[in-house]
């Protein structure tokens, strides 16, 4: 847009609002690829809120199909009016990742969102999010959205560096990524099974801050910087939490692990408690392991993002929604809504209260398709046994949805009686003692737990032994 054109634009909307005796004063716009920004400045004695309301009426008159409001600018005194733009630009995802500001960035997880309202790129690093809620009607541009997370990721990463776990409900959207190398285990179509994954990347999780704490590192970056110098040193570091004590093997560096969902609402309605409880624990903790969410729905109603998964995902993106309650829902504030759709986003960083507007960057599914099929080229996907049957050693019978009917285990009397003889309720005990893996350890001590034997876990992490010890 042309000068002239912005200037007319602010002399339009300051006629428009006083006839309806609101009187502001229009101080600056900003042209755009898809939006231009007007900022104005109430009169004395007139409230925000005024200005809001009237916002529907502003866009009929003046031939606009939404204008957002943002009530606050961070650092100025005014408020701001977005404005469709007559002619919208289509913004390329190759157009994000050949910036400046993506390829001097540091980050193996940094991911191209799009642009913002002046046409500046805009780059998100899912290491600092650390998990991501998105959320968007059909049509607002969600799954362009995810691609374009994803492309960016494998655009940067070797699977050396970054591995995907990725579940995909609708079998139509993340199935075309089936065979890159980067894969963890096979695209997962199943809802039974994409808990048995989330389970064990649970397992993982406690793996690496079992064998972090025995290197005392705080995170993923210096776990895999000490390990390297060991290994360039000649003395490669073995793994003390082996299944295999006598023969321990050595330790290598480990890459990052991103799980992407493309619908939850779909993962919630089969089995929403137990993913609830599965996504809330890897929120809390896993970000120190180097493992990270992208979650995605088009319904974002409290059944599907809950309480417990909002408050421990900071970060959200909303596409375009089709109420202001959804706009709550995903921002905890109205906006959304005004959106245009067609990749117009809200990006709200984490640790701040002010949403960011972005225009996604467009990637075809072409595109999309030819980048996995160079992918393959390079070589089959190492899968990791067990990812999709609930537990981290291949001996464990049943899923981890199936949980622990009865004391079936063949190792349970085993694990009690070493819990009762120690005195020591420790899931990283009995896997050292037993010689099996995380997850089927934790279901031991889960089943002394529901049978009375150990207490429920306490603040500490600790468990209390209930039973006396056995007379000699």
């Amino acid at each position: 847009m042309s000068q002239d054109d912005l200037i007319n634009g602010g002399i339009l909307i300051e006629e428009k609002l006083a006839e309806f005796r609101v009187k502001v004063n229009v101080q600056d716009a900003y042209a755009g690829p898809v939006i231009t920004r007007y900022e104005v400045q109430p009169a004395v004695g007139v409230r925000g809120g005024q200005v809001v309301s009237l916002m529907k009426d502003l866009a009929r008159v003046l031939g606009v199909a939404s204008i957002r409001v943002v009530e606050t600018i961070p650092g100025k005194t005014c408020m701001g009016l977005e404005l469709p733009n007559p002619h919208r630009q289509m913004i390329r995802l190759s157009e994000v990742l050949s910036s400046e500001i993506f390829q001097s960035h540091t980050s193996k997880l940094a991911m191209a969102l799009g642009k913002d309202i002046i046409g500046a790129p805009v780059v998100a690093d899912l290491a600092k999010a650390p998990h991501i809620l998105v959320a968007g009607t059909t049509g607002s541009g969600k799954s362009v959205g995810v691609n374009a997370m994803i492309l960016s990721l494998l655009y940067r990463a070797t699977p050396d560096e970054v591995r995907f776990v990725m579940i995909d409900p609708k079998m139509l959207e993340l199935s075309i990524y089936d065979g890159i190398p980067h894969l963890l285990a096979p695209v997962v179509t199943d809802m039974k099974l994409a808990a048995n994954a989330l389970s064990w990347c649970v397992g993982e999780m406690e793996r690496r801050y079992h064998l972090m704490s025995g290197l005392r590192v705080r995170n993923l970056a210096g776990y895999n910087q000490k390990v390297r110098e060991a290994i360039d040193a000649g003395e490669p570091l073995v793994d003390t939490f082996s299944p295999a004590q006598d023969d321990p093997a050595p330790l290598s560096p480990l890459p990052y692990i991103v799980v992407v969902v493309d619908e939850l609402a779909d993962l919630m309605m089969v089995s929403g408690k137990k993913i609830e409880e599965l996504i809330a624990r890897l929120a809390q903790k896993a970000r120190a392991a180097g493992i990270h969410l992208i979650l995605a729905t088009q319904r974002p109603s409290v059944d599907v993002i809950t309480g417990l998964i909002k408050a421990n995902i900071p970060t959200r993106i909303a596409f375009q929604v089709s109420s202001k309650i959804d706009s709550r829902t995903i921002l905890d504030q109205m906006g959304a809504e005004c959106l245009l759709g067609q990749g117009d986003m809200l990006y709200l960083p984490p640790g701040t209260g002010y949403p960011q507007r972005v225009h996604g960057a467009f990637v075809a599914d072409d595109e999309v398709y030819a980048v996995a099929e160079h992918l393959k080229q390079f070589g089959e996907p190492h899968y990791v046994d067990g990812v999709l049957d609930g537990m981290a050693d291949a001996e464990d019978g049943g899923t981890e949805v199936d949980r622990f009917g009865d004391e079936s285990d063949p190792l349970y009397d085993d694990a009690v009686a070493f819990v009762i003889s120690s005195r020591r309720a420790s899931i990283s005990a009995v896997q050292r003692q037993l010689r099996i893996g995380y997850n089927r350890a934790a279901r031991l001590v889960e089943q002394m737990e529901a049978s009375g034997l150990v207490s429920p876990m306490e603040s500490n992490g600790s468990r209390t032994v209930l039973v006396p010890a056995r007379q000699e």
